[in-house]
């Protein structure tokens, strides 16, 4: 189904909104986009070294919405505020999910090798339309989503945290971001969606490329979806139990293209997410004194770390956007029909609008989940439940093997992704000494026992996720000479390969 072109029919009006200041008497003089001025950068350095800062700054000079650029000479609107985000998430009449509404392409200042085509290019999914299409779509992903196991969830990513920390060499020393984080997510996913294991390191190299709006970001983007193209047609003639599979037997009849699509989706916004939550939280508990006593004992919780993380260093610190439909305000800002507006995510969780007193007293959100690291409206995050699984999963299985991990740099010598959209570290460089063998299953949650296959069914081919069985997790001492066990599990495998070994 293709959803029609914008303008020519639809829930959005035409002429300005009823009432719309920007219409009453005129716009003022000066109003809407400055020109002729250089615009703050929402890229590079100023969005990587101190974004907080470059938040607050803009909130001071120019409200809850900001004029801001996204490339050289590539302006947009950076809504910072609380209430004023909530506002353009939740008014599809006024602001709109459908980026062919934009007029900086209509003009012919996108170059064709923008970096920002890969995030705000038009695609035929829940994140591109409105009204009824976008319902049909989403409600394919939710469903599918929804048909994941939680306890097997859990024992899928028990059985990845082990394997990785297995391959690490016995010096005690390991980036937690490439030889953790990075990879964790992924081996799940894979297994998830029924992508083939070998597919996983290039899928990563792909979505780095294109999240991070890096020069290499258009072809990336390309070859990611040729993966996924091999993948649906695989899917589309030999259905397996995998989510990929689930996604095209949905009532809502999706095509090749939208389940492609969908996959896309899926595949960046629940593996993206999770690998920045998992290193940002895993910093979070190394530097803050208040989390760091968690590993000895204190009263703070994984899960209250996760939703700091959530409300400080979300792990998409911003992300595109709204276009919209007619001239109209919002913040105090004049908007003009087809221009865009870019969620701060980050910023808006800063609003002490958001916040209250009471939290900024006690230096900690506890319990508190009304940030918007999800985004907000109908347009929110479908995969935040598995990501949060994996997540507290991921971080409590790594703190339970290496009791004694520590930063191995000093705080300010983290770096970070210069990433509009992603909140990122470039590595997170740890030590240790003890080395606490992997527990076993505990008895009420079981290690995912694959289905039994007969053993010429096409689902137990070299592409499906229940082609192997994980081994159990063991307890054997790492030494340098340890024997070598005569057959690995596939985990151990996959992991010892992607670590180059």
């Amino acid at each position: 189904m293709t959803a029609p072109e914008p303008g020519t029919s639809g829930p959005h009006p035409a002429g300005p909104p009823p009432g719309c200041p920007a219409h009453a008497g005129g716009v003022p003089a000066g109003a809407g986009m400055p020109t002729g001025v250089p615009l703050p950068a929402l890229y590079g350095s100023a969005v990587a070294d101190d974004p907080h800062g470059l938040y607050a700054d803009l909130r001071a000079k120019y409200g809850p919405v900001a004029p801001i650029e996204l490339e050289p000479g590539i302006e947009a609107w950076l809504v910072l505020g609380y209430p004023e985000l909530l506002e353009l998430t939740r008014n599809e009449a006024l602001f709109s999910k459908d980026s062919r509404r934009w007029r900086v392409p209509a003009e012919g200042r996108l170059a064709a090798d923008s970096r920002l085509l890969p995030m705000t290019a038009w695609r035929p999914t829940l994140l591109n339309l409105d009204g009824a299409e976008h319902q049909r779509l989403r409600a394919a992903v939710t469903d599918t989503l929804a048909q994941i196991d939680h306890r097997r969830l859990r024992g899928t990513t028990e059985a990845a945290a082990h394997s990785l920390i297995d391959s690490w060499g016995p010096d005690g020393t390991a980036d937690l971001i490439a030889q953790f984080a990075r990879q964790l997510p992924l081996l799940v996913f894979t297994q998830l969606l029924g992508l083939p294991a070998e597919a996983g390191p290039r899928l990563v190299e792909l979505i780095n490329h294109f999240v991070d709006s890096s020069k290499y970001s258009v072809k990336a983007n390309a070859g990611f979806q040729a993966i996924l193209v091999d993948l649906v047609k695989s899917r589309r003639a030999t259905p397996g139990a995998d989510l990929t599979s689930w996604l095209l037997a949905h009532p809502a009849g999706l095509t090749d293209e939208e389940a492609v699509h969908h996959v896309v989706v899926m595949m960046v916004a629940g593996n993206e997410t999770s690998i920045n939550w998992i290193g940002n939280t895993l910093r979070l508990l190394l530097t803050d004194r208040r989390f760091r006593a968690t590993l000895t004992g204190g009263r703070l919780t994984v899960t209250d770390a996760l939703e700091e993380v959530l409300w400080r260093d979300p792990p998409t610190q911003n992300f595109p956007g709204r276009w919209a439909t007619g001239d109209t305000v919002l913040g105090g800002q004049y908007i003009s029909a087809g221009d865009m507006l870019v969620l701060g995510l980050a910023a808006a969780n800063a609003d002490p609008a958001a916040q209250g007193a009471s939290a900024a007293a006690q230096g900690t959100l506890g319990g508190n989940r009304a940030h918007l690291a999800w985004g907000a409206g109908k347009h929110v995050c479908p995969a935040q439940h598995p990501a949060r699984i994996i997540v507290e999963t991921a971080v409590e299985t790594l703190l339970h093997r290496l009791p004694d991990l520590q930063l191995a740099v000093p705080p300010h010598d983290l770096a970070w992704r210069p990433s509009p959209w992603s909140r990122a570290l470039v590595s997170l460089p740890v030590l240790y000494s003890a080395f606490t063998p992997p527990r076993p299953p505990a008895p009420e949650r079981p290690a995912w026992t694959p289905p039994t296959l007969e053993p010429n069914s096409p689902a137990a081919g070299p592409s499906s996720p229940f082609g192997s069985t994980p081994s159990a997790a063991t307890s054997t001492a790492r030494t340098p000479d340890s024997g070598t066990p005569a057959r690995r599990s596939w985990w151990s495998s996959l992991a010892g390969w992607w670590s180059g070994r």
